[in-house]
């Protein structure tokens, strides 16, 4: 479980970031350029989880589209969990700089219910 232990990482990465990087001042975080590399790092741990997952061994990504037919096969409401965290963590926090510290907590949030699903999937086909 290799790819589990690197999402973690990835995540603990993207809180750590935010923590001493961006600036947390009333409610929002002050330095755009941290948010967006905590987003990015913190969806690329999902993306890590779940290529470990589905056993994609090779250099690139899967388009977004692709994770969400395959999770959508497996699971509606990991389905919405990963839009979710698609949106907040890739949308708004890589692209647009979100500075509400409360939607950049809400997408790690949701990144670490993806990769706690996987771990569970895993321990059940075990």
């Amino acid at each position: 479980m290799k790819h589990i232990e690197e999402a973690h990482r990835y995540i603990n990465n993207a809180k750590e970031i935010l923590r001493e990087k961006a600036h947390k001042e009333d409610g929002y975080y002050q330095d755009k350029k941290y948010v967006k590399m905590a987003g990015n790092t913190a969806y690329s741990g999902v993306l890590e989880a779940l290529d470990g997952y589905f056993g994609i061994k090779k250099k690139g990504r899967k388009n977004v589209e692709w994770y969400q037919e395959e999770l959508g096969k497996m699971d509606r409401k990991i389905l919405t969990t990963f839009n979710s965290a698609y949106n907040m963590l890739h949308l708004l926090m890589g692209y647009d700089g979100e500075l509400n510290v409360k939607v950049c907590k809400a997408g790690l949030e949701e990144a670490e219910k993806i990769i706690h699903w996987i771990e569970t999937k895993q321990e059940e086909n075990n």
